[in-house]
């Protein structure tokens, strides 16, 4: 059994800190790392692919919406070239500031209500998806099991590595529960690592109404930001491997 860890990253902007990079990169197997628009700025980003290459974390492009007053998490309804061009300029960002520090894309993960949107939404999964593959065939997209994005990538011959989240709640169809909604994040460590060991060994979550959900695990979040993240992702890298779990990057790292 294997899984890739991940975490969202470099969401630090101006005089705003987000998150503990520094501790996550220590346990974490891939990074998303924010490209300015719904969090971070050019010296985050520089600042954090550095730190992802010292520690032989993989590194990923964390494209959102553009915007930092709601850090991306507000659902913004754009044209589909809108939605492919702010993707596009977002990869080639990260990019490029990798390639600066002799470090390459693994993946592109997208953020918040983008991510959410584009796993239900067929037109903007494909707008998301063929920004992708004009950049970079080779990247491999996280995506949730069964989402349009999901979908959309393997019409278009992408790689797709399956996302899970053990520190969010799911309903009965698959998709996360809305962060305004009671129980939609799970804040007990113990409940947090139990779950992500039974999605990497067994591939099922308890869902918010009780009912269990069968998931494909390839890949699995840790959110940055959640208060005492690093700590989290150590606890939840522990639980993996003393139940038999590789942890290591989906695509090798950089």
């Amino acid at each position: 059994m294997r899984i890739d860890l991940n975490a969202d990253v470099g969401e630090s902007f101006g005089a705003f800190t987000i998150g503990d990079d520094a501790g996550l990169m220590k346990v974490v197997t891939s990074a998303n790392v924010a490209a300015g628009f719904h969090a971070g700025d050019p010296s985050v980003l520089r600042r954090t692919i550095r730190m992802a290459k010292m520690h032989g974390v993989a590194v990923g492009a964390h494209p959102g919406f553009p915007d930092l007053a709601g850090f991306g998490r507000r659902e913004m309804h754009v044209t589909t070239q809108e939605a492919e061009d702010l993707v596009l300029y977002q990869l080639a960002a990260v990019a490029g500031v990798a390639a600066a520090e002799g470090a390459r894309l693994q993946h592109v993960k997208a953020h918040g209500a983008l991510f959410n949107m584009a796993a239900v939404d067929r037109d903007l999964a494909e707008a998301l998806v063929r920004a992708v593959a004009s950049f970079d065939r080779t990247l491999i997209l996280f995506a949730s099991p069964g989402s349009e994005m999901a979908s959309a990538a393997g019409r278009l011959g992408l790689r797709v590595a399956h996302e899970v989240f053990a520190d969010r709640a799911y309903d009965s169809n698959g998709r996360l529960v809305p962060r305004q909604q009671v129980g939609a994040v799970v804040h007990d460590v113990d409940v947090v690592v139990a779950r992500a060991v039974r999605l990497a060994t067994d591939g099922t979550v308890v869902t918010l109404d009780g009912s269990v959900l069968k998931l494909d695990a390839q890949t699995m979040c840790v959110h940055g930001d959640t208060p005492g993240a690093a700590r989290l992702a150590a606890a939840v890298r522990q639980g993996l491997e003393a139940a038999g779990v590789m942890v290591a990057a989906i695509g090798g790292s950089q």
